[in-house]
């Protein structure tokens, strides 16, 4: 989707619900969990840190939706195969569905082991942690989600947890370990998903999209294809969608993926095969074929990251819920019914409110996407995360689907750079021409300067008329081909660097941040 037709989704956007409805509605949510959290927690001991707790899991839950949905729907409305309103609807419904029904029903309080709270004893200094953590967390991704840049809620959530664990108790308590982890998957998940997706794309512009006859093509590797996604989004979802409802191994998964897509192949040999004998042989028609596999592909990433990342909204919220029902600290604790509400329905409200901005980002603003290029971008997400997780590599999926992304657009640029290398090539040949053109001149010249002259002479001038003539024509060719292969950038050199610079950041931001956040609560509390 070019950015023209996302302003006119945004200006639409604008004018149904100005910027005041929005944060009218996004305070009317908040205030709902204000109310419930205080009105069914009135006599319990020390409930005001859980209704803050409460307002602030609200306020992380719509800024998770606000931006880390984009990187599954982003790619989809990019590429024209869903509408904004149309990937709004999808990615609330899936994500909440993800969150309520795989979610499960423990939460680790401390995200990716970041800290050990065993060295915090006390559950105050714990419940402050957490409320600053939580609070720091959503400052920096809406501030991320207002300048355009799709980071890591995981990150966010990371360096909230981390900043305010030094704060509370001091360096020691940081699993210094893990935080390097966390570091490589800055250079691994981008660099792993950008090279996936630029070899699925490279192989369907091989096979399909470079073929004189592309229908012809599409009919043979089109059903292989959607098959192969079918594996993965089964194995992922699998693997990483339904693991707090059952746990299965990936060999497992990846059979149960197989069977799947093998039927998948069945039922989709031939709706190809009847589609493919109503379209025309153009990029468009056979982009087309892929319009359907990338909405099925929005649906199931927004459901994994619902079940997945709706624990960066609600664990530091249950663990505080749980230190001020039980008055202690546990690095488990269940999740009451209330507050996985909180993070599904904040999710949805943060995507339908403020998502578009994000998913104009991700779809158009890094580089131009079309269903094929966004294809290999939802390929790249799933098969990256099962790579990762057989590899023990720590990636992020924002990093993954962002990297996607890049890689695509930069295959672009390697692919068209070949083009130029040949239109240099066919330039130094027709600079040959040229010297050869002046010879030809020449000799006409001096044939036409004698007096007397024979019938040789005058067929050898109009050949030279002819030769001088087609020369001349093969160097305006050359200067038109010259001028046009020009050095395109096909991936926007801005927005790359704003994305890496928000990336490198998020951790010490937010733990900064967070930090400053626990320092004020213990001076207000002490």
């Amino acid at each position: 989707m070019d950015i023209k037709t996302i302003d006119k989704f945004d200006k639409a956007a604008s004018q149904t619900t100005p910027s005041f409805a929005k944060i009218s509605l996004a305070l009317l949510f908040i205030a709902i969990v204000f109310i419930y959290s205080y009105a069914s927690h009135d006599n319990i001991q020390n409930n005001t840190f859980l209704i803050i707790g409460a307002v602030f899991g609200a306020y992380m839950a719509m800024n998770i939706g606000a931006n880390d949905v984009a990187n599954n729907v982003g790619p989809a409305v990019g590429s024209k195969a869903l509408t904004m309103m149309g990937a709004i609807i999808i990615a609330a419904i899936f994500e909440a569905l993800g969150a309520f029904i795989a979610g499960g029903e423990v939460v680790k309080t401390i995200k990716n082991g970041i800290i050990d709270p065993a060295l915090i004893t006390n559950p105050d200094i714990f419940i402050w942690a957490m409320t600053a953590a939580l609070l720091s967390a959503a400052i920096w991704l809406n501030f991320a989600t207002s300048v355009g840049a799709p980071v890591s809620t995981t990150h966010s959530i990371v360096g909230g947890v981390m900043g305010a664990g030094i704060a509370a108790a001091g360096f020691s308590i940081v699993a210094w370990g893990t935080v390097a982890q966390i570091v490589a998957s800055w250079v691994i998940s981008p660099i792993l998903g950008g090279i996936i997706a630029a070899a699925v794309l490279y192989f369907i512009k091989r096979n399909i999209m470079f073929k004189k006859d592309m229908v012809v093509s599409a009919q043979v590797f089109v059903p292989h294809l959607i098959a192969a996604m079918s594996w993965a989004f089964s194995t992922y979802i699998i693997l990483k969608g339904l693991k707090h409802l059952i746990k299965i191994d990936f060999f497992l998964a990846s059979v149960i993926g197989l069977i799947i897509s093998f039927l998948v192949f069945l039922l989709v040999k031939p709706l190809v095969a009847k589609v493919a004998q109503k379209i025309k042989n153009t990029r468009e028609d056979v982009n087309s074929l892929f319009t359907i596999p990338l909405i099925f592909a929005a649906a199931l990433l927004s459901f994994a990251h619902g079940a997945n990342d709706v624990a960066n909204a609600i664990g530091p919220l249950a663990a505080i819920n749980d230190a001020v029902m039980n008055a202690g600290v546990a690095s488990k604790v269940g999740i009451p019914f209330w507050v996985m509400s909180v993070g599904a329905i904040g999710i949805a409200i943060g995507l339908a409110l403020y998502g578009p901005r994000l998913i104009k980002t991700v779809g158009s603003e890094i580089t131009e996407l079309d269903q094929v290029r966004a294809f290999s971008i939802a390929m790249a997400a799933a098969v990256t995360v099962i790579l990762a997780s057989q590899l023990g590599l720590p990636v992020s999926s924002t990093h993954i689907a962002v990297g996607g992304v890049f890689g695509v657009g930069f295959l672009r640029e390697y692919l068209d750079s070949s083009e130029k290398i040949y239109v240099s090539k066919a330039r130094k040949r027709f600079r040959r021409d040229k010297r050869a053109l002046d010879a030809f001149e020449k000799e006409l010249s001096d044939v036409q300067a004698i007096d007397k002259k024979s019938k040789a002479h005058y067929q050898r001038i109009v050949v030279l008329y002819k030769l001088i003539e087609e020369k001349t024509l093969d160097l305006k060719e050359d200067k038109k081909n010259f001028k046009e292969a020009k050095s395109v950038k096909y991936v926007k050199r801005d927005a790359v660097k704003k994305i890496i610079a928000a990336w490198l950041i998020t951790v010490p931001a937010a733990a900064i941040l967070s930090a400053a956040v626990f320092f004020m609560i213990k001076g207000i509390m002490v």
